[in-house]
């Protein structure tokens, strides 16, 4: 009998590669997460900041930087692939 084992996100390495997701992430591993970096905008930071902005993305600040708790990432996601916004599913 297989043991089932829960979800374990895993978050692009950038050289071809996975690792475990961590809950907390960086500006990098949030466009990675999001696959920014992948065929998306020319400039993927201004792309958070603009979500930030706008108030579909909430940040917290660690001492002067900025990190994206991964379920933040998640609602971003679901907001943006709701039907409300015209995605086909």
């Amino acid at each position: 009998m297989t043991e089932s084992r829960p979800f374990q996100p895993v978050l692009p390495d950038g050289n071809g590669g996975f690792h475990p997701c961590p809950e907390l992430l960086i500006e990098i591993e949030a466009i990675r997460y999001l696959r920014l970096d992948i065929e998306g905008p020319n400039k993927p930071t201004l792309t958070l900041r603009y979500y930030r902005e706008r108030g579909l993305l909430r940040a917290t600040r660690v001492g002067r930087r900025l990190r994206y708790r991964r379920e933040e990432l998640d609602h971003l996601l679901e907001r943006l692939t709701g039907p409300e916004n015209g995605s086909q599913r």
